[in-house]
């Protein structure tokens, strides 16, 4: 096997195919089938070229005009000068004619020139100056200046289309993303329909989640159904196998209209919680065309002053045990109002610019109304996604778990609720209010930064959270447990325990994202990539690739042992928890696997277990 020249991360001159200008290039991989190198210039842009395109920088000398290569007037003089020399010179008025019609050929070369202007995203030295970071690094050339509006010009002849067979252009997903959303940067030539779609960027194949559209129509048919089954059957006496199917109710006891009028008035009241200016303005992740949207973090504040509210709504006479007497038709009326939704964000993404479409969107209409299209479809300053995710549903989890705790009360004839009721409503109170402290947090997670907003996140945030997450406390209310102080003490400190966890592995993600030059983390161990990012390869992140949901499902257990071994519903959560975690982390895998290539097979021999260790 012949030996290659230059190694990974080394940085050389790579020639520009088509051209005799050489660019300095970084050195990303080398493939020893083809003895091609993968190349990374300046702007972004992924080559692969061969070694005999590829110079060490010491091999060029330095010119005093900072060119690489000699001006057009020197090279046609030298030229000149050949030809007088030549013994077989013809008459000058030969010359003269043969001059002016190599003119003229020039001048058409020129009318048939394809321009492609590339605007990079951010060009990236390959250096480490870090001048700014929240959740992406933004980094800048030694003088300083950011490339984020720089612009470079190439124009490439029709004689030199050669180029898109003989090397493979390879942009990565954000430069595709990027180049997808600004149409202009491709300028059409009049010359042939073929040459602009060989310099065209290509277009990305998706590979389809869930199981394609087959999947996604099983799960959109299967998610209300299976909410339904779960609920009926948990309102029985007797949960067993023994009355399975549960009985049907009827259309009245499905339906109401009252309870969907509440249910609207419950999503506005979170609405207007969110649009009141209290709360600091952050700024989220990098979009493909560079900008950031900004988010008010205000989640805490609106659960205190839900809190207000249902507190002197009960004050005044509000009986919270209705939710609980019509909790199956509250769910229903969740779930009408978010497939009303997915199918208004379906129609508006049909307009939505290429720029404004969710990485994880594929062109299939049925796919994508689950998947969701849009990546932020926002109503002005009004952010749908992100407003969805943590408000309505996410509060209205700690409303329905009170309900069901003063439901206890009165069924039961007791004048404090017991012990497991309080457990599992502290246990996820604390979760909430973790989640809303932490609220910033979210704008690094996939569904923000990757997924769009379809009926997935829409039936997930507003149905599933509220009514399944809950649903420890709905069996509490009809199939009492005594947990003795042994067993709770136990339950706590794994309740604890999964909480530390997640807390602490979190908080390092979050803090080296925001700023990985930060002091406080320089004891951390990280793998370099080449797209400027650091993978933590020590700390919380050092143990397994999730810790924070090995942390999840701690405190997912912890929330289903208070209701017993009686019978196996209260433990569906769980159940349903890993099938969750473990598909969300092999979609992690799979899209780190392509955004940082041979870094992250680097970063799995050292952190060889997902999740839990020593079970993958």
């Amino acid at each position: 096997m012949p030996s290659r020249k230059f190694a990974d991360g080394e940085v050389v001159r790579g020639r520009w195919p088509g051209s005799s200008l050489y660019y300095e290039v970084e050195i990303l991989s080398h493939d020893s089938g083809s003895q091609l190198y993968t190349v990374k210039y300046k702007d972004g842009t992924e080559l692969e070229l061969k070694e005999s395109d590829i110079k060490p920088l010491t091999s060029f000398r330095q010119r005093k005009s900072g060119s690489a290569s000699s001006s057009p007037s020197r090279r046609r003089g030298s030229r000149s000068r050949s030809r007088s020399r030549s013994p077989g010179r013809p008459p000058r008025s030969s010359r003269r004619s043969a001059s002016a019609s190599h003119q003229a050929d020039i001048k058409e070369m020129r009318k048939e020139v394809l321009e492609v202007k590339l605007t990079p995203l951010v060009l990236k030295p390959f250096g480490n100056s870090i001048s700014r970071y929240n959740g992406e690094t933004e980094r800048t050339e030694r003088g300083g200046m950011p490339h984020r509006h720089a612009e470079e010009k190439f124009h490439l002849s029709e004689e030199r289309s050669y180029v898109s067979t003989q090397y493979s252009l390879r942009p990565r997903r954000e430069e595709i993303k990027a180049m997808d959303s600004k149409e202009e940067n491709i300028v059409t030539t009049t010359r042939s329909a073929s040459l602009k779609t060989a310099q065209a960027p290509a277009t990305q194949t998706k590979d389809l989640e869930f199981g394609g559209v087959p999947g996604v129509l099983l799960i959109m048919l299967g998610l209300p159904a299976c909410l339904c089954l779960l609920l009926l059957m948990c309102k029985q006496k007797d949960p067993s196998l023994l009355n399975f199917p549960p009985p049907l109710p009827a259309w009245q006891d499905l339906w109401e209209t009252r309870v969907f009028g509440v249910y609207i008035l419950w999503f506005l009241m979170q609405a207007l919680f969110y649009l009141l200016p209290v709360g600091k303005v952050v700024e989220g992740m990098p979009l493909a065309d560079g900008r950031r949207l900004k988010y008010r973090l205000n989640g805490f504040c609106a659960l205190l002053l839900t809190s207000a509210v249902i507190g002197a709504a009960v004050f005044w006479g509000a009986d919270l045990y209705y939710v609980y007497s019509h909790f199956l038709q509250f769910a229903l009326a969740a779930a009408a109002f978010s497939l009303g939704l997915s199918v208004y964000l379906a129609v508006r993404a049909a307009g939505a610019p290429p720029g404004a479409l969710a990485p994880s969107s594929s062109g299939n209409a049925i796919y994508d109304f689950f998947i969701g299209r849009e990546l932020n479809p926002r109503i002005g300053t009004f952010d749908l996604k992100y407003f969805c995710e943590l408000r309505p549903g996410l509060i209205g989890w700690v409303v329905v778990n009170l309900a069901m705790l003063l439901a206890e009360m009165r069924l039961r004839n007791r004048a404090a609720p017991s012990l497991a009721m309080t457990l599992v409503n502290s246990f996820q109170l604390l979760y909430v209010v973790d989640a809303l402290w932490n609220e910033e947090a979210l704008l690094t997670t996939m569904d923000i930064t990757h997924d769009g907003f379809g009926f997935m996140l829409a039936f997930g945030d507003l149905v599933w959270v509220p009514f399944i997450y809950s649903f420890q406390a709905f069996y509490l209310v009809g199939h009492p447990n005594e947990v003795s102080w042994p067993m709770a003490s136990l339950i706590i400190a794994l309740k604890l325990c999964g909480y530390v966890v997640f807390r602490r592995a979190n908080s390092q993600k979050n803090a080296f994202r925001k700023n990985p030059a930060d002091p406080k983390l320089a004891h951390l161990k990280t793998i370099h990539t080449s797209t400027g990012k650091d993978l933590l390869v020590s700390g919380w992140w050092g143990f397994v690739r999730h810790p924070n949901y090995l942390g999840d499902l701690l405190m997912a257990l912890a929330w289903s042992l208070p209701c017993g071994f009686g019978h196996a519903l209260p433990y569906f959560y769980v159940a349903y928890f890993t099938v969750l975690l473990v598909h969300r982390e092999a979609r992690d895998e799979r899209h780190c696997r392509r955004r940082y290539g041979l870094a992250w097979e680097q970063y799995c021999r050292r952190v060889p277990y997902r999740i839990l260790p020593r079970v993958y």
